[in-house]
């Protein structure tokens, strides 16, 4: 596997979710073979991944939406799960919404027994154009006069992604990074010629323009 320190191997799918089954649709069909026997979905929402895995154990928890479990991620110091008590657990764009995101991210391997497919998304890619146009705000961010039920709490490129995933892993010892991708949005290949141009460098390109960082990891 590369290491953190570059993405020149990491594959890249050109697609976008409209929605948010269709991320979970992406979630099956890149990474099913580790959503094995017993799965947890951290930030489940609607908990769409539930039926797409029929044959799961599956468990959704999230504050909103329909989960199985209701939990407030930013109160809660610990998931009320056993140490390894899912096989998989997935967490898909849900940690830059947490004060907390290091002490979750911790949880989250602590109850996988095996595997933690997970998301982050390239919060400058959104950024970018408003910023660039002096508009003064952007989605997820801003100062809105009521305070927003949500929002993103930090503010991060798809490298620095890259490296909070795999640094943590290091630290830890116990897992590894098995499986990366990486999402930008699918336009006509004149439009990703000129933006190549313009970006010499592939890490330059995709803090530029992917929108999201997908990293599995596995206990060793």
């Amino acid at each position: 596997m590369p290491t953190a320190a570059t993405d020149a191997h990491v594959p890249v799918d050109r697609l976008r979710f409209p929605r948010r089954e269709d991320r979970s649709r992406y979630i099956v069909e890149r990474f099913g073979r580790f959503l094995a026997d017993s799965v947890l979905d951290v930030g489940c929402d609607r908990a769409a991944l539930r039926d797409l895995l029929p044959r799961v154990r599956y468990t959704g928890i999230d504050l909103g939406g329909t989960p199985d479990i209701t939990i407030d991620l930013e109160r809660a110091d610990r998931l009320p799960f056993d140490a390894a008590a899912f096989r998989c657990v997935v967490c898909s764009d849900v940690l830059e919404h947490l004060d907390n995101l290091h002490a979750v991210f911790g949880e989250l391997l602590r109850v996988a027994g095996r595997h933690v497919v997970l998301s982050l998304p390239n919060c400058w890619v959104n950024a970018r154009v408003p910023i660039q146009r002096g508009r003064g705000d952007f989605a997820h961010y801003g100062l809105p006069l009521d305070r927003p039920a949500d929002r993103h709490k930090w503010f991060f490129n798809l490298q620095q992604a890259r490296e909070f995933v795999h640094g943590q892993a290091a630290r830890r010892g116990d897992f590894r990074v098995v499986d990366e991708r990486i999402n930008e949005k699918p336009k006509p290949w004149p439009v990703r010629l000129l933006r190549r141009v313009r970006c010499l460098s592939r890490r330059r390109y995709l803090n530029r323009y992917a929108h999201t960082f997908w990293a599995v990891l596995e206990l060793a």
